[in-house]
């Protein structure tokens, strides 16, 4: 079926009607009661929301609105964004700030990461216009990194069927130049410009009730080494630990890549539950990038989610134990020769988690 046929086909799923669905749920539920959702980051063009929403997915991260502090951030902005994308019978759960996972030259704010005064403070006085124009506008989460190094990555390998899988190789993998534009980085200097981050924007996601989902560093790295002269503090699990206790908010948390996260463990097949369990049942779970990897800690690569270490009927099984009930989302699926920016590959995720979420329901 071509493209215009797939669009004509999934044209009457769009019809569904929002205001029928429930209302926004906070993802921190009561134990054991959890229900957690399909949902994706994509584009948000109103030919990809047909098809998303024939696919069913109904909840999703937009796209970035804008790399600036313009129109797109206004809450006349934001409220058309949502209402267009509620035209398509999908809820706009979550925008992305302008703090992406991008290398520290291609950050759109990158003073804020360099530790840079007084930039730093006029690019944090922006996201904080930008969370409570999200307030206004009825978006009640966001997103966003931490990020100097953005994600890192070794050669590509070949996996099933010839597809190209993300991978990362610590070992002898060459890094050069030794230093990034940052220049050296060390744990003490990075958590300082963290908190600084949070100490001024929390505060204010408190007062707009806005959740902040932070995601973790990509992938971690050893410690007291780091990767290029900068150490990766939001890298390991007790990093993590440290990080959602910096500010005592029911808004602060985590955007919980379990791919990343599952980088971090050095056997993930069976650690990763009990890190579920931790953040989840502390509420610090505001979103989930449902991937999943073979391999561990420094050696690791990216796969479809039927084919990796962790056990994702597990997983999902444990995000529902601990009370999560926000989505479930595919991220950073295989390359297959002939999948044009991975639509095939996204939409086998989709139908995967999907019917993950239906086999949880009937166990309930």
């Amino acid at each position: 079926m071509d493209r215009r046929a797939f669009l004509a086909a999934t044209t009457a799923a769009t019809q569904l009607s929002v205001s029928a669905q429930p209302p926004f749920e906070n993802p921190v539920g009561t134990k054991g009661k959890g229900k957690p959702k399909l949902g994706t980051q994509h584009i948000s063009d109103d030919p990809t929301l047909k098809i998303l929403s024939g696919l069913g997915v109904h909840n999703i991260c937009s796209a970035l609105p804008s790399k600036a502090m313009d129109a797109s951030w206004s809450v006349e902005g934001l409220t058309k964004l949502r209402e267009r994308v509620e035209s398509h019978g999908i809820r706009l759960e979550m925008v992305p700030l302008p703090l992406s996972s991008a290398y520290i030259t291609r950050a759109e704010y990158p003073d804020i990461m360099m530790g840079r005064s007084p930039g730093r403070d006029k690019a944090i006085d922006e996201i904080c216009q930008m969370i409570q124009n999200c307030a206004k506008a009825g978006i009640p989460a966001v997103k966003y990194n931490m990020s100097i190094l953005g994600v890192v990555r070794t050669e590509a390998t070949k996996g099933r069927g010839g597809a190209t899988l993300s991978t990362f190789k610590y070992a002898g993998a060459k890094q050069d130049p030794p230093l990034t534009e940052a220049g050296p980085v060390p744990a003490d200097v990075y958590w300082e410009r963290i908190t600084y981050f949070l100490n001024k924007v929390i505060p204010v996601a408190n007062e707009s009730k806005v959740r902040m989902a932070c995601h973790p560093h990509d992938p971690g790295m050893p410690p007291g080494k780091g990767w290029r002269g900068v150490e990766t503090v939001l890298g390991s699990v007790e990093g993590l630990k440290k990080f959602v206790g910096i500010q005592a908010s029911p808004y602060h948390g985590l955007n919980f890549c379990q791919g990343t996260v599952s980088e971090m463990l050095v056997n993930p097949g069976k650690e990763i539950y009990d890190v579920i369990r931790w953040f989840g049942s502390r509420g610090k779970i505001f979103n989930v990038h449902f991937r999943n990897i073979k391999g561990g800690f420094l050696d690791f690569k990216e796969v479809m989610p039927d084919e990796g270490d962790v056990d994702m009927i597990k997983a999902a099984r444990t995000y529902k134990e601990v009370g999560y009930s926000g989505m479930l989302m595919p991220d950073h699926v295989p390359k297959i020769e002939g999948d044009t920016n991975g639509r095939q590959a996204f939409a086998f995720a989709f139908g995967y988690i999907r019917a993950v979420l239906q086999l949880l329901d009937r166990e309930a």
